[in-house]
C-alpha cells in the first residue's frame, strides 16, 4: 500500500505558464485565498485583483491561501479596463470564464503553448461585468450537468486552469 506524499517529497515538475488571472470584483476572502492556491498549483504568472474597495490580505484569506500569496505575483488595480487593454497590447488573448450566448465549452477551445492568456473571472454572484464581456477575445464555459447554472469562482478557475495547462503542455 502506498503512503501519502507531502510537499517535501513530491516530484511534480515546476513550471510557469504565460497565464494571468484577471479578477473582476472577486472579493470574498475564502475565494481570494483559494485563487492564490490554485494559481500557485497551476503555474500562473500573475494575478490582478480589479475593483474598488477590495481587501486582498485578511486573516481568512491567509488561512485559505496557506502562504501561496507569498509566492504568486499579484497586484490590485481599480480599473480593469486599463489592465485588459495593457494585456491585449502585450499580445494576450483575453478569455472570459463565463457562460454567454456565444461562449465555447472550454474543452473545445484551443489553447497552445505559444498563447499568452489573460483569464478573466467574475465576481461571486454576478460574474463578469457586462461592459467587460465586450472586451473579451472569447468566452469559455464549463459544462455542468446538474440543476445549477453556476459554480464557485475558485472551483471554476481550478477546472479552467487544469484544461488550459493540459492543452498547453500537449502543444509544448
Amino acid at each position: 500500500m502506498s503512503s501519502q506524499l507531502h510537499h517535501d517529497n513530491t516530484t511534480f515538475i515546476k513550471k510557469q505558464f504565460p497565464i494571468t488571472l484577471v479578477c473582476d470584483r472577486v472579493n470574498a476572502p475564502a475565494n481570494i485565498g483559494s485563487i492564490f492556491r490554485i494559481a500557485d498549483s497551476f503555474g500562473v504568472e500573475h494575478i490582478y485583483f480589479c475593483g474598488e474597495d477590495l481587501t486582498i490580505i485578511s486573516k481568512r484569506m491567509q488561512r485559505t491561501a496557506r502562504s501561496t500569496h507569498n509566492f504568486v505575483s499579484y497586484e490590485e488595480q481599480e480599473d480593469i479596463v486599463t489592465v485588459l487593454d495593457t494585456l491585449q497590447d502585450k499580445g494576450y488573448k483575453i478569455v472570459g470564464l463565463e457562460i454567454t450566448e456565444d461562449s465555447i465549452e472550454i474543452a473545445n477551445y484551443t489553447f497552445s503553448a505559444n498563447d499568452k492568456i489573460a483569464l478573466v473571472i467574475g465576481e461571486e454572484n454576478l460574474g463578469i461585468s457586462e461592459h467587460i464581456l465586450t472586451k473579451l477575445t472569447n468566452s469559455v464555459h464549463i459544462n455542468m450537468y446538474g440543476n445549477n447554472s453556476s459554480m464557485n469562482v475558485a472551483t471554476a478557475t481550478g477546472i479552467a486552469l487544469f484544461e488550459i495547462t493540459k492543452q498547453m503542455m500537449i502543444t509544448d
